[in-house]
């Protein structure tokens, strides 16, 4: 008996220990809960900040971490010459990669891979303790992450928001969202794709809700 329960302990320790590990060496996750204010993450800084924060909390080793979110231009007309705030593209912010999630599971190789060969599914767009996020058909679901961007991680030139004010509004606006379960209404590329599915209907957070969010964006390590 006693030796049986020596093997067990032995086990989930080992089990514990190589979890650690793997989240430790973690370089990609989705946030398991966003900041609380709908897509109001404080600008490109805040949400780098929280990116930064549930990865510590989760015992990550990288440190500079990156919300892969886009901004789009700023132009300021009440000047002569007009001034421009320069637009900022989610897949220039996230390094070079490869990535790999909290179960040590390969997300792409470089930027150019996530963009046409990601493997972020519902299985491996994990959040930041290893948690799969719930995805279409589960209560409530969450698949819908705030990313502000088209196909190939860049920022829209379409009218009207999609950014929900550069990650500054909690209320009026939209922003592009994609689908991490790879899911949506029907077979159509957009509703199958992880980061440019479709705009919210508001930026609030139960506006988030009521289309399938809550909040979530992805978080890269950088370095």
């Amino acid at each position: 008996m006693k030796v049986r329960v020596f093997r067990n302990t032995v086990a989930i320790c080992t089990l514990i220990f190589s979890t650690s590990v793997m989240a430790n060496d973690m370089s990609f996750f989705i946030t398991s809960a966003g900041p609380g204010d709908g897509a109001n993450l404080g600008g490109l800084t805040g949400a780098d900040a929280h990116c930064a924060k549930l990865a510590k909390s989760a015992g990550a080793k990288k440190s500079d971490w990156k919300a892969y979110l886009s901004t789009t231009p700023i132009f300021d007309r009440t000047v002569k010459p007009t001034k421009v705030t320069p637009g900022v593209n989610a897949r220039d912010r996230i390094g070079k990669g490869p990535w790999y999630n909290a179960k040590g599971e390969m997300i792409a190789k470089d930027v150019d891979d996530l963009h046409a060969n990601s493997k972020i599914s519902k299985t491996t767009g994990i959040d930041e303790s290893g948690k799969q996020v719930n995805g279409r058909g589960d209560k409530p679901n969450r698949h819908d992450i705030l990313t502000g961007s088209g196909p190939l991680g860049r920022y829209s030139t379409a009218s009207g928001d999609t950014t929900c004010k550069n990650w500054t509004e909690d209320f009026e606006g939209s922003a592009i969202v994609g689908h991490h379960d790879r899911q949506g209404l029907n077979e159509a590329w957009n509703m199958l794709s992880w980061n440019t599915s479709h705009g919210t209907i508001g930026c609030s957070q139960d506006d988030l809700k009521k289309t399938g969010g809550d909040g979530l964006f992805y978080c890269f390590a950088a370095d």
